[in-house]
């Protein structure tokens, strides 16, 4: 399984599917979350509202799988709902591996061969980035699905040094 980690705009990837770092009414919002609501059109926000109408909201760590719509060179949009922070004494890591794993299970159950995941739960949510990369990076070495490429695809350069230095010190384990 080859894994990439690059700074890029995750709507631009060229994969199976990608992860959105939703919201648990799954209704759009800021940073990735409105960038791939706003890329693949306003189909997207009335499947997200069928889905929303039948389990009331998204569960932290769950996730569910729609069409990318108007989001060219992707299949697939996997939402999940990461952790809220709250100094790390409520299972956040546990929480935040479990979005990680749950977007994999779905992905694989579709038969997907590539998935591209944001820095989950690092922006509005407050997951400090050096604990969300190793929580990342771990639970993605770790998968049982198997998968061709595993895309990090992250904003910022601070974000991509600290998820490029987590997979050296991964792999160098």
């Amino acid at each position: 399984m080859k894994i990439t980690i690059k700074k890029s705009d995750i709507t631009k990837e060229s994969v199976d599917a990608i992860v959105n770092a939703a919201n648990p009414w799954l209704s759009g919002g800021g940073g990735v979350d409105g960038a791939i609501h706003k890329a693949a059109g306003p189909e997207l926000i009335t499947e997200c509202r069928k889905i929303i109408s039948k389990i009331k909201k998204l569960n932290t760590g769950e996730a569910v799988i729609t069409p990318a719509y108007n989001i060219k060179n992707v299949k697939y949009i996997i939402h999940t709902v990461g952790p809220i922070w709250q100094g790390g004494n409520f299972e956040e890591d546990k929480k935040l591996a479990q979005c990680y794993l749950k977007s994999a299970k779905i992905a694989a159950q579709n038969g997907l061969k590539s998935i591209a995941f944001p820095s989950i739960s690092t922006g509005a949510y407050g997951y400090p980035v050096e604990k969300a990369a190793a929580v990342a990076v771990k639970t993605i070495m770790n998968l049982e699905e198997n998968f061709d490429e595993i895309r990090m695809v992250l904003f910022s350069d601070y974000d991509l040094e600290i998820y490029e230095r987590e997979l050296k010190r991964y792999e160098n384990k």
